[in-house]
């Protein structure tokens, strides 16, 4: 959806002592970019403690609580603990840009001649394609409460997105709408 930079991020999980079997033992915290859905690796500040879904400036100018990046790191690079919260974060998140996604839903087309962006989102084959697409050629989509209520049979159309972010994180989506994942050369070091 996005091209710009992650500037905050949200907490995941905190490790006061670090990874276990890593050479130095230095806290560490696993983030997710509010934007791009990006998963980082951070040092925190010295002397701080961090909250799993403390939002966390990770921008380019002065950080209060970060002293650096690590890097990006893969779905499967992340603790239990991380997993687990990534849901839940990433619902947040989807709530708070809800415009955004039902933009999207509203403005969408085909990838290809013969894939639509709309029928990679979880829930949506091509009888419910057709439907959705039906009601936003008759009146654009207003809020996912409109979406749920015109297009019942998809249930909770947030997490409909929610889920499409998850699996585009695990890296197992062919097209990739909402994430951007680590380059190849960063896929490959891990």
């Amino acid at each position: 959806m996005n091209a710009k930079r992650e500037e905050n991020a949200i907490v995941l999980d905190y490790l006061p002592y670090g990874k276990s079997g890593a050479a130095q033992r230095e806290p560490v915290v696993q983030l997710l970019g509010d934007l791009q859905f990006t998963l980082l690796e951070a040092t925190p500040k010295a002397g701080l403690t961090l909250n799993v879904g403390d939002k966390v400036y990770i921008g380019r100018g002065e950080r209060d609580k970060i002293a650096h990046i690590r890097g990006r790191v893969l779905y499967n690079q992340m603790t239990n603990a991380a997993q687990q919260e990534l849901e839940r974060q990433i619902k947040a998140i989807v709530l708070t840009r809800e415009a955004e996604f039902i933009h999207f839903l509203n403005r969408a087309g085909a990838i290809s001649i013969r894939v639509h962006a709309l029928e990679q989102l979880p829930s949506i084959g091509k009888k419910n394609l057709h439907h959705l697409l039906d009601e936003r050629e008759r009146k654009p989509f207003e809020s996912f409460t409109d979406a749920h209520i015109r297009l019942p049979q998809l249930g909770d159309v947030a997490h409909i997105f929610v889920e499409r972010i998850i699996r585009e994180l695990k890296g197992d989506e062919k097209y990739f709408l909402f994430v951007k994942l680590p380059s190849r050369e960063e896929r490959e070091r891990y």
